[in-house]
């Protein structure tokens, strides 16, 4: 009895550490049949945009750090006026659009990104990568960048830019994570594109819903995919006709080519090596049960069940079924003797000979 109390003492005390543990977490959701908190348990997404007035509070620093003018910073003002509604789909364009206000190569290359296409090599754009350049400006404009060239299908420069961020650099993570995805699956590098959408959808707590829907259907897309296979080989030929289409034939697109072929041989090889397979065994079992252990009694075909017996029919003498004129019948010997050995001949007359006494 003692033993049992002590014992209900201890779990007592269990119980009450666990729940001022979850309330002191902040948990508050419905209580399971156990008693605990069941959203307590459950992962919550970890990774949010910056507030508003973080972003905004950033760019004042970034335009104090530039020296920037009383116009510039009018712009700026207009953009993150309080009054105006600032969403998580619109800070990072209203970002871009403040850095174009006061830095000439972020307003040159919002232009780049807000004109039709021309084909051609694509301008350089170092400073988005020199250390030069502030990191709130660099890391933001690189996003702005890196979403529009995997709009324009030049996924391998996209990553160039989007690559290396991290979502704390940027004031958009959903859409960084959202471009990585992107660029990873359409280059078929799998893994990094399953790790860029499980943490978007995982862990990115105001993502739109776009994002949302499209990300699960490249997802379950990406899990369905098999290496050397024949929609993997399909989706590599597709990005070769995608190079090509943009005027490059490069040593990038010479490997996939060469991939291509690798992987169509290795999928040849193994389809005749099941048919060789198959025919083999087929063969040796059609061998194996047809193979006779003795002579049949009675002739008739091998495996089948009747005798084999087949009744004649009477076809009548008054067609003249077999009979040929003797005129046609000398022709048809005379042919004979040239295109075969003599004793065919023999053969052939006895034939005759023997049709003409039935007749008689």
């Amino acid at each position: 009895m003692s033993s049992a109390r002590s014992l209900w003492k201890r779990s007592s005390k269990a119980t009450a550490l666990l729940a001022a543990l979850l309330f002191a977490s902040g948990g508050s959701g419905a209580l399971g049949a156990d008693g605990l908190d069941q959203d307590a348990f459950e992962k919550r997404p970890e990774i949010k945009a910056p507030e508003a007035e973080q972003v905004r509070a950033s760019l004042d620093a970034w335009l104090e750090d530039r020296q920037a003018d009383d116009q510039a910073k009018a712009a700026v003002e207009a953009l993150w006026r309080p009054g105006n509604a600032v969403t998580a789909a619109d800070r990072l364009e209203r970002a871009a659009a403040s850095f174009a206000a006061a830095d000439p190569r972020a307003h040159k290359l919002l232009e780049l990104c807000n004109t039709p296409r021309r084909r051609g090599p694509l301008a350089p754009q170092a400073w988005l990568q020199s250390n030069e350049t502030p990191a709130f400006e660099r890391n933001n404009l690189r996003l702005y960048y890196g979403r529009w060239l995997a709009h324009q299908g030049l996924f391998d420069e996209a990553l160039e830019q989007l690559g290396e961020l991290k979502v704390e650099d940027v004031v958009d993570p959903a859409s960084l994570l959202f471009y990585q995805g992107v660029a990873y699956q359409r280059l078929l590098k799998k893994e990094e594109a399953l790790a860029a959408l499980h943490r978007l959808l995982d862990g990115v707590a105001d993502r739109p819903a776009r994002y949302t829907s499209v990300a699960e259907l490249m997802l379950s897309d990406l899990e369905q995919l098999k290496d050397e296979s024949l929609d993997h080989i399909s989706r590599q030929m597709s990005d070769i006709r995608r190079r090509l289409g943009l005027g490059r034939a490069g040593k990038k697109v010479r490997k996939v080519e060469d991939d291509v072929i690798a992987a169509l041989d290795k999928l040849i090889d193994e389809m005749e090596k099941q048919q060789q397979q198959s025919s083999s065994s087929s063969s040796a079992g059609s061998s194996g049960s047809m193979q006779p252990t003795k002579a049949m009694q009675d002739s008739r075909i091998a495996g089948a069940k009747g005798k084999g017996d087949v009744n004649r029919r009477n076809i009548g003498k008054t067609a003249g079924w077999g009979d040929l004129p003797d005129k046609q019948r000398e022709e048809a010997l005379q042919q004979i003797g040239k295109d075969f050995p003599s004793h065919y001949r023999d053969a052939i007359e006895q034939y005759f000979r023997k049709l003409a006494s039935e007749n008689d």
